[in-house]
């Protein structure tokens, strides 16, 4: 198995899992290795350096203090990102493309009010916000909107 450090076009980093470089290669050419934020197909593999498992210096690493990676604020705003987004998604009900008239509806006073997500285009985002209706575009990453493999 290999763990590459992967990086859309949009800066974003994350890490993929492969049986092999050629499973990479074939997965990145086909156009199914995505970023997990942006859903970008335009991914680059990263420098790493190798992690070597070597008996002998497990008992070593075993008495000092585990090594604590520190991560960017890069990362910290995608895991602060993903967890927001999670959060919209646990509490909201999908309206789906109904999404621009059910706003209306709540905002109306028509039905009872409550959290809903769904799809509007650029022109009923705008004309739902012309209405005081407020509206938050949010693009959700493709892989919180289905089950990981």
């Amino acid at each position: 198995m290999k763990v590459l450090d992967l990086q859309c076009s949009n800066g974003h980093g994350f890490e993929g899992w492969f049986a092999s470089e050629d499973d990479f290669q074939g997965q990145l050419a086909r156009g199914l290795v995505e970023c997990p934020m942006c859903s970008d197909t335009a991914v680059v593999k990263m420098l790493s350096a190798p992690r070597l498992n070597l008996g002998a210096s497990q008992a070593a690493e075993s008495s000092s203090p585990r090594h604590q990676v520190a991560t960017t604020p890069d990362v910290q705003m995608q895991v602060a990102w993903m967890q927001m987004v999670k959060q919209v998604l646990a509490n909201t009900e999908d309206v789906g493309e109904r999404f621009p008239e059910e706003a209306r509806r709540i905002h109306y006073g028509e039905v009872q009010e409550r959290g809903i997500r769904g799809q509007a285009s650029r022109e009923e985002t705008e004309a739902l916000m012309e209405e005081g209706i407020g509206v938050v575009p949010l693009p959700i990453p493709k892989a919180l909107k289905e089950p990981l493999q």
